[in-house]
């Protein structure tokens, strides 16, 4: 696995890298689930349909990584009904991820699509870059998040503007509990007790989901 390591300072103002790490949490673990955002369709069980990326080529790399921070349970998904996940880079402690090396316009376009907008756009990084941090709007996944650079490229993710401590923790459903999981264990660095344990510490998930009942939801999974 990968170490992150800091955005060095020195860097140009007007630095704008061809390529960056999307770095996921959620859901988009999975390179089948991330492959709706880019090549567009429907997924399997889901009303949405995804526009898609204006570059539909896949990420030429996805890696396991570990961002500082958390990760908990909020609001209601209308896809998996449930908590969705987000991310406080403020809060201690570790955050499981899966980093996925894409074009800067890729990024802007599975961003776009997370926070309700049109693919198309361009962002401006050089807040989020400078400042690791950079608000875009109110809405749930407006806001973006350097967590650090991977071979000289960023990690960008996005969240909500709030801090984990500002909202009420809603309980993940079975189905969102299932796919993150196994998007966790499909990254190849973490078994399946480090992951339930994981998933079931989260705040949201804590006190609803146990170790034990996210690793049974899992079995069939990890004894592929």
């Amino acid at each position: 696995m990968k170490a992150l390591e800091s955005i060095d300072p020195t860097l140009p103002k007007d630095w704008h890298p061809e390529q960056v790490w999307y770095t996921s949490y959620g859901s988009n673990m999975h390179l089948d689930r991330l492959a709706f955002y880019i090549r567009g369709g429907q997924p399997p069980g889901t009303a949405k349909e995804y526009p898609g990326c204006r570059n539909p080529a896949m990420p030429t790399r996805s890696i396991p990584v570990e961002l500082t921070g958390a990760m908990y349970f909020a609001t209601e998904s209308p896809v998996w009904g449930g908590g969705r996940a987000f991310y406080d880079p403020q809060v201690s402690g570790r955050v499981l991820a899966r980093a996925h090396l894409v074009t800067v316009d890729q990024f802007f376009d599975i961003a776009a699509q997370e926070m309700y907008r049109d693919p198309g756009m361009s962002l401006d990084l050089v807040d989020v870059l400078r400042n690791g941090r950079a608000v875009l709007g109110e809405g749930r996944y407006e806001t973006l998040v350097c967590a650090g650079q991977v071979d000289g490229l960023p990690v960008l993710t996005f969240t909500a503007p709030w801090g984990m401590d500002d909202v009420q923790w809603v309980p993940p459903s079975p189905a969102y509990v299932s796919f993150l999981s196994s998007g966790l264990l499909s990254a190849g660095a973490w078994d399946l007790q480090a992951v339930a344990s994981y998933v079931a510490a989260c705040p949201g998930a804590s006190g609803h989901w146990s170790e034990q009942a996210i690793a049974t939801l899992l079995g069939e999974w990890g004894g592929q």
